[in-house]
């Protein structure tokens, strides 16, 4: 069984290719584990913001369903003009089941209530396919880190014991005068 351990990750390398991190020095898997902790941290706060993006889509649907589909005709709503100002409104009687809906980049679109929900809805759904693939790259980033730090904590080890052996045939340095 030859299990050597390896990462997707292309430190450097034009060809992108799978890389055994068992040849690498400390110093370059030092480097490389430090890079794919930034990765992992951008991803977890881009997995956070389209959750609350997912979470602000449904607060959409919810809103059209309760705040305009189940209200009485005479019935005035708060609108927000900011996250805490409110005016009051009365919805258009031509139109009582219609909707503005911000389609992005301050753009607004009238739509039924019936396809408001339904845009809302894709959305939601974009964004759960969204969430699926950043959960698999995470993943797998997770199991090179993993992987990494044994390899690097192997070395490190192998290095103590040896009497730093492994440090001077590392390091090249020019003492040239």
């Amino acid at each position: 069984m030859s299990t050597q351990p390896s990462t997707s990750t292309s430190s450097g390398a034009s060809t992108g290719g799978q890389i055994d991190i068992t040849t690498l020095p400390i110093p370059q898997l030092s480097q490389l584990q430090t890079r794919l902790s930034q990765e992992l941290e951008h991803l977890s706060t881009s997995h956070a913001r389209l959750r609350a993006a997912q979470a602000r889509f449904r607060d959409c649907m919810r809103s059209i369903k309760d705040g305009v589909e189940n209200r009485k005709a005479d019935t005035p709503l708060l609108i927000p003009l900011t996250t805490s100002l409110y005016v009051p409104a009365t919805p258009n009687a031509k139109k009582p089941n219609t909707v503005l809906v911000d389609v992005g980049t301050g753009y607004f679109v009238e739509k039924s209530t019936k396809d408001a929900t339904r845009f809302y809805e894709g959305k939601v759904e974009d964004l759960n396919k969204n969430l699926s693939d950043i959960e698999k790259v995470v993943g797998v980033k997770n199991a090179d880190l993993r992987a990494i730090e044994d390899v690097l904590r192997a070395k490190v080890l192998a290095e103590q014991q040896g009497g730093g052996d492994g440090k001077a045939g590392q390091r090249k340095e020019g003492g040239g005068g």
